[in-house]
């Protein structure tokens, strides 16, 4: 690229600042942060100090950001889920091409908005659907491709999300709420839905998906228990400790996330402590305003018969995904944790693929977060307007998830996605 492309970022955390400014700090040549917005101070400090973002150029607010004059090539919103919309919708006006974290918005009416508005301003719109740039899936996808199984007959897929994950987002974070943020099977799994599409390469035509929140529940609190964890008299022992989870985290991985999150800037002992005595994270997992489901299945049936099934599940030691794509010629089964591939065709010896893993600092989602972003650099660079995950695309995994929650919570009745889409719209 002759100059890097520039960059405008709405929400300047976690994911905003730890999964894709970082970008910048590896490929300066590619990418330049110019202008952040966020409500933490300590936050705008890091967009100065470490990406020498100008001051003047860091804001309170999305709104005082835009109501400047356009600042930059790419908006990236990563913002809480229910502000991406009112965020998007300037942004296009004002000619900037978007990365749109997930889901685009919980409103499928707005995910469509945005959608038609892209189309209108003639602007990229990328969705942060990251995991079809990860070697794992985009491996198994090639193949496909080749015909290496034949014809896709079914999809088994789960993530297992994994305990203290689910605990940390789902059950004292900020998607513990479907009212203040999606339903788990849009804010969490609108990844697994879109690949599951993206693999079976047809539409998906009907759902029905069931699941509950069963176990994280004030009925389940331990006897004796407390509100938070810190004074908790029976603490010692429950896995859901609050100060046992972070801390030890803290001690063996430093201030990364989750801690980083928990604190709402660079943790220390001290810090982190005083965050776990007074906010959010050191909550009893029994007794949070959390509603959305701990456990999920979902069935899918796409045009030309191809089936899918797959479960999302709190209940796992380790944070992976495991898929198995069936076909008329072999199957292929893989596990991100393993990280290779296995392919068995049918009468011939197992094949496995070894895949390299990223182990430097920009290695999130198993290299997807990279992925997205070198493509997306290139797109501005070259003025491509052809993503990989472009809002076309990735609208209809927010309708099979959205139809699916609608399934779980009406006892798991079958939902035929035009007629679902006709009714919300």
């Amino acid at each position: 690229m002759s100059k890097p492309v520039t960059f405008a970022i709405c929400g300047f955390g976690s994911r905003g600042c730890d999964a894709y400014a970082v970008y910048q700090r590896r490929y300066p040549e590619d990418m330049k942060v110019v202008a952040v917005a966020d409500p933490r101070e300590s936050q705008r400090n890091i967009a100065v100090d470490t990406y020498h973002v100008p001051a003047e150029n860091c804001f309170a607010s999305g709104e005082e950001l835009l109501n400047q004059p356009k600042m930059a090539d790419v908006m990236i919103i990563a913002t809480q889920d229910q502000d991406h919309y009112r965020y998007a919708i300037p942004a296009l006006e004002k000619g900037y091409h978007l990365l749109l974290e997930k889901p685009i918005s919980p409103s499928l009416e707005e995910c469509i908005k945005i959608r038609e508005k892209a189309k209108e301003c003639q602007r990229i719109v990328m969705v942060c659907h990251v995991l079809r740039y990860a070697p794992f899936h985009a491996t198994i996808h090639s193949l496909i491709q080749q015909g290496k199984i034949g014809r896709v007959e079914h999809i088994d897929a789960a993530e297992n999300i994994g305990f203290e994950h689910f605990c940390h987002s789902f059950v004292r974070g900020n998607w513990r709420n479907s009212q203040e943020s999606s339903p788990i099977v849009l804010a969490k799994t609108c990844h697994d839905m879109d690949i599951l599409r993206w693999l079976a390469d047809k539409p998906c035509k009907r759902v029905s998906s069931f699941g509950s929140l069963d176990w994280f529940r004030a009925e389940n609190a331990p006897e004796g228990s407390a509100d938070r964890c810190v004074n908790c008299p029976v603490r010692n022992g429950c896995p859901a400790n609050a100060e046992e989870m972070y801390m030890r985290n803290f001690r063996e991985n430093g201030p990364g996330w989750p801690c980083n999150v928990v604190t709402g800037g660079v943790p220390t002992e001290e810090t982190l402590s005083s965050a776990l005595e007074k906010g959010p994270y050191g909550r009893c997992v029994f007794r949070c305003d959390n509603d959305v489901a701990d456990h999920q299945t979902v069935h899918m049936e796409f045009d030309g018969g191809v089936t899918a099934s797959f479960y999302l599940s709190a209940f796992s030691n380790v944070t992976h995904r495991t898929i198995c794509v069936q076909g008329t010629l072999g199957e292929i089964w893989g596990d991100s944790e393993e990280n290779c591939i296995h392919i068995r065709q049918y009468g011939k010896q197992e094949q496995t693929i070894a895949l390299t893993a990223d182990t430097g600092n920009f290695s999130g989602h198993g290299g997807g977060d990279a992925g997205m972003m070198e493509q997306l650099c290139r797109m501005v660079a070259e003025s491509d307007m052809k993503a990989l995950t472009g809002i076309e695309a990735s609208v209809e995994s927010h309708v099979m998830a959205l139809a699916a929650e609608e399934s779980r919570v009406n006892g798991g009745i079958p939902i035929e996605l035009d007629a679902f889409m006709k009714s919300v719209l």
